[in-house]
């Protein structure tokens, strides 16, 4: 059964498109077929991690009716080792000024992701397909949110995203997402890890399933690849693999839930 993940911040400068793409490539490892979709379409950036900067198709031609959803899709299987295993694609939106300022100035019709998602899940056979959302709660990042099987919910510790945060976890129990996890990222060093971790599901009554420091290697790299294979015995590496698996069994506890329900059915 395929899994529809969202992972979005209240704020931008989370971190988050770094741990998606990581987090794509780890799952991809174990033999999934695993897309990306950049749905920041105001600021797209994930595509700079896997060093796509041409003049090709992207999420925003599909929205304006030029091509079709899977025309945007493009196979960066080369960045799974031995390419033994899975399949990773990817979806950019595009980096053009010009396409920048249509989105913002008339903006695009947003039931489109929905369908474009489905298709890509049924076109392309994916098991996982992560969303890349626009920080904030705009009403494309609404509809990400609603139909995902599992929202990821990025934060610093950083009062301006504790509140922030609140704000998004409060609207997606009004969407009745259930299934919803956290991660901190950019954690300072001499932070208490285990108060922080305790603080955090209190405040949200969500399970924090990822803690990561603020890593020097990480800001050195610049966006410039993909850590976790550039830095594979880095600390920060087995912390990505470990959440990667923690995603992974809450995709199939989902899926189990729903196998029951359905056969009480």
């Amino acid at each position: 059964m395929s899994k529809i993940i969202s992972m979005h911040s209240f704020r931008g400068g989370t971190g988050k498109s770094n741990l998606i793409a990581n987090l794509a490539v780890l799952i991809a490892l174990q033999g999934k077929r695993v897309a990306i979709i950049d749905t920041d379409l105001q600021s797209p950036g994930i595509h700079a991690l896997f060093n796509i900067n041409d003049n090709r198709k992207t999420l925003n031609d599909y929205l304006w009716n030029r091509i079709s959803i899977t025309e945007a899709a493009y196979d960066i299987s080369d960045y799974i080792p031995n390419q033994q295993k899975g399949q990773l694609f990817l979806i950019p939106a595009s980096i053009n000024p010009e396409d920048i300022a249509k989105i913002l100035s008339d903006g695009y019709n947003v039931s489109l992701l929905n369908s474009g998602f489905r298709r890509l899940i049924k076109e392309l056979n994916l098991d996982y397909l992560f969303i890349d959302t626009h920080p904030g709660l705009s009403r494309e990042t609404l509809l990400s949110i609603a139909i995902s099987n599992l929202l990821i919910i990025i934060l610093r510790p950083d009062r301006q995203d504790f509140q922030g945060t609140d704000v998004t976890v409060n609207i997606a129990r009004q969407l009745q997402i259930k299934n919803m996890m956290m991660a901190i990222n950019k954690t300072p060093i001499n932070i208490d890890l285990v108060e922080l971790q305790q603080q955090v599901e209190k405040n949200y009554n969500l399970p924090v399933s990822g803690i990561f420091p603020l890593s020097q290697e990480m800001t050195e790299l610049g966006s410039k690849g993909i850590f976790a294979l550039q830095h594979p015995d880095d600390s920060f590496t087995h912390l990505l693999y470990k959440f990667a698996e923690n995603i992974i069994q809450e995709s199939r506890l989902h899926e189990e839930i729903l196998i029951e329900v359905n056969y009480c059915h």
